[in-house]
């Protein structure tokens, strides 16, 4: 096909609108001169990031934290007021004052993503494990609507809340389209003749190009990202959070998906997609060198506090917020001696107490907090 025809047809419907739906992958790329340059630069900095993970002596370490900076931005994204701070005190036991179910969508895009990477050791990436990842990622969801884990059996369509599919942005295919397009990407996934980060930009756009559930759509194909990288082996660890990168370019974003549907740019949004991993790249192995920076910092520290004191060091590297009793459970020991580990950490400046409350007391290490909380920068963007 030439290089700006649109990848797919449309078609039209017994209800006499236009719908999309996307020829199979994958399409004939012109690889110029930059986008080569885009898939060097990202393939080096993603495989400084996986060092990075691989010369962990646990790195999984870092991964419950990044785990919930995706699912905290990829929901953010979808509309979700959840931060980051909120998300972690709530999983140690604090109050918070979001709605709680605001707060359960984002619990459950964490939950989502963790279910993927462990399901990853018996089942590949496929049509069946997108439906176990979107019904952990709709359950108990408000408005009910959502049939977790069920296709799409009505049309959908992407624009203003109060557009028709004949003056929306994007119209995808119609439900009886939806699994054979889905069963064609999925023949893609076994696909080997392009890089990696090709196949894994080309599938999300065709995944969100299908938009195959009623909701969710776009954190299930941000989810995937981090899965396939997981499963090719190029990340085995999810410190990848791209939906920081999307979040921070939005408009882009979507813009260069629409170009591909309705120009056939899939350089273009390639591009976009390898310069967002480049990026992402630096960012996560900036914010894992300094959070592994201070955990050997506060290890050091503590050498003389006791065992359990070095242990809580490990354990706010999953998550910086603790009470004493999540402590003692956590670990295994007495109260008493939670309650030493924490004064002693405490003492050092490590974590300072963010509730007032004498029993179930919060106490926060925010100097990692705040690494992991800042901003995505985009400085040296190309």
């Amino acid at each position: 096909m030439s290089r700006r025809e649109a990848p797919g047809r449309m078609v039209r419907t017994d209800a006499k609108y236009e719908a999309f739906v996307p020829n199979p992958l994958p399409p004939s790329l012109v690889w110029s001169e930059r986008l080569a340059r885009m898939l060097s630069d990202a393939d080096r900095l993603i495989g400084r990031l996986s060092g990075i993970a691989g010369s962990l002596p646990e790195p999984s370490v870092l991964t419950r934290p990044f785990v919930r900076r995706e699912a905290v931005l990829s929901s953010r994204i979808e509309g979700t007021r959840t931060t980051l701070p909120e998300l972690l005190a709530s999983e140690a036991g604090a109050r918070v004052g979001r709605d709680v179910d605001d707060l359960r969508e984002v619990e459950n895009c964490a939950a989502a993503l963790e279910h993927g990477l462990v399901r990853l050791a018996t089942l590949p990436v496929s049509v069946e494990l997108i439906l176990e990842l979107h019904e952990r990622l709709m359950r108990d969801v408000r408005g009910g609507r959502a049939s977790p884990g069920a296709l799409r059996r009505e049309q959908n369509w992407i624009g203003q809340p109060s557009c028709t599919p004949f003056d929306a942005v994007y119209v995808p295919p119609p439900p009886e389209e939806v699994r054979p397009c889905l069963d064609q990407w999925a023949e893609f996934l076994r696909d080997r003749s392009l890089p990696v980060l090709v196949q894994v930009g080309l599938l999300h756009y065709q995944f969100e190009a299908i938009h195959p559930f009623r909701d969710g759509n776009g954190r299930v194909g941000r989810l995937l990202v981090g899965l396939l990288l997981a499963e090719r082996g190029v990340l085995k660890q999810p410190l990848l959070s791209l939906s920081a990168y999307i979040d921070a370019t939005r408009t882009e974003y979507y813009d260069r998906l629409q170009g591909v549907s309705r120009h056939g740019e899939w350089e273009e949004w390639l591009e976009y997609f390898l310069i967002g991993v480049a990026r992402e790249s630096e960012d996560a192995i900036s914010r894992a060198e300094r959070i592994m920076g201070l955990l050997a910092e506060w290890r050091k520290q503590a050498a003389d506090a006791g065992r359990a004191a070095l242990q809580l060091v490990d354990l706010i590297a999953g998550n910086p917020y603790v009470t004493i009793g999540g402590v003692a459970s956590k670990l295994g020991v007495a109260f008493t001696t939670a309650q030493r580990a924490v004064e002693a950490l405490a003492g050092l400046g490590v974590l300072v107490p963010v509730s007032d409350a004498k029993r179930g007391r919060v106490y926060c290490a925010r100097a990692l907090l705040g690494v992991l909380d800042e901003p995505m920068h985009l400085a040296g963007r190309q």
